[in-house]
């Protein structure tokens, strides 16, 4: 049985090398051509594409591509990949779904229930008006989605590969649900980035439908191929204003920007932790000008030399906080790029260190440095 992965984009890119993978731009019928296959043919929601995300291409296979073969969905930027980081071929998906179900996205665990994760990051009353669809509809999975909604698990992209039967049968299920959601929520008046709530509300669906159906999920690694390009672009617009020694309007853009898309700084937009770091940095600039301290400013205005610079302290009172003494050399580096106590407290405050991959900064030893 051969497999056909659907690569969504609303962007041009170059699409992996392996014809296993087939570009399928999404929400054309309100966007420039980009020469790609498009979802706006046939039987198509394209034109709904800024409430659906990357569900008006799945709509558009399932209502128009007659293979019969394994389907699968991921996007421009996120693929399944395997123990070496490389693509998985169109031999490795069918042979893990010669013993597997379904192929997903690792499976995440959260700190918190789900109900708390989506009602923190949008609004709850859309996913409770999912859970009276399925109680409408699907009534047999009603406690499958309860039991899902109250534990910490979850999935992430709408990605996905199934055999053809499965697809169609998890598409049916999936819009007849989010279709009768669309009959009691409005989401035209939401800020763009939570206008793609049909997308949001998804994404934990499928292991609802996992879960009700009783299937096999094969949970791969996703691997990343590039930086989300919001996140890009935000980084290169707030290089530009500190270019020309903007703090202010630097930090007030990145503010808004962040305040209407929070996903530019999720890991998986995230890869180069460029923004996270960015955000750190330019609240160490506007409190050091307020305090009129000499710090950061003075190590250079480039924003890519001021991340590296940045980096590079939090991993030098990293080391520290594990108890070892400083270096002459790390010492030294304090010193003369002129790292404030300022700096220091804000990077003890922060949460990058689990972007860093390294140990939580330590405030008692930290600070003593600057006492």
């Amino acid at each position: 049985m051969a497999t056909t992965i659907f690569v969504m984009t609303h962007k041009a890119f170059q699409p992996p090398e392996d014809p296993v993978y087939k570009p399928l731009q999404v929400g054309r019928a309100t966007g420039e051509d980009l020469g790609f296959l498009g979802d706006d043919t046939g039987d198509n929601i394209s034109e709904y594409n800024c409430y659906f995300g990357e569900l008006t291409g799945l709509y558009w296979i399932w209502k128009n591509y007659k293979g019969r073969e394994n389907i699968g969905i991921c996007h421009y930027r996120r693929y399944f990949t395997d123990e070496r980081h490389l693509y998985f071929s169109s031999d490795d998906f069918d042979r893990i779904l010669s013993e597997y179900d379904v192929i997903t996205s690792n499976r995440l665990e959260a700190e918190k229930i789900y109900w708390k994760v989506y009602g923190d990051a949008h609004h709850i009353e859309d996913m409770q008006a999912v859970g009276e669809a399925i109680k409408k509809i699907y009534p047999q999975d009603y406690d499958t989605f309860i039991s899902v909604m109250e534990g910490i698990e979850h999935y992430y992209g709408n990605l996905m590969v199934m055999p053809r039967d499965t697809f169609d049968d998890y598409c049916k299920w999936l819009f007849d649900i989010l279709f009768e959601v669309s009959h009691h929520i409005d989401p035209t008046e939401y800020p763009p980035y939570h206008r793609r709530v049909y997308g949001f509300l998804s994404e934990n669906l499928l292991l609802v439908y996992i879960r009700a159906r009783g299937l096999r999920p094969y949970e791969s690694t996703i691997g990343c191929s590039e930086e989300k390009v919001e996140s890009r672009d935000l980084v290169l617009a707030t290089y530009q204003l500190l270019k020309m020694g903007q703090i202010d309007e630097a930090y007030r853009l990145f503010s808004q920007i962040v305040d209407l898309r929070p996903d530019v700084t999720l890991p998986m937009s995230d890869i180069y932790s460029r923004v996270v770091c960015t955000e750190q940095i330019l609240f160490t600039l506007v409190a050091e000008e307020k305090a009129g301290v000499t710090g950061m400013w003075e190590v250079s205005h480039d924003l890519l030399v001021l991340i590296d610079h940045y980096k590079k302290v939090f991993r030098i009172f990293s080391a520290y906080s594990e108890g070892s003494p400083m270096s002459d050399e790390d010492f030294s580096y304090l010193k003369d790029t002129f790292v404030s106590a300022i700096c220091a407290e804000l990077m003890v405050k922060s949460n990058l260190s689990k972007y860093l991959k390294c140990t939580p900064l330590d405030e008692e030893r930290v600070m003593g440095l600057y006492e």
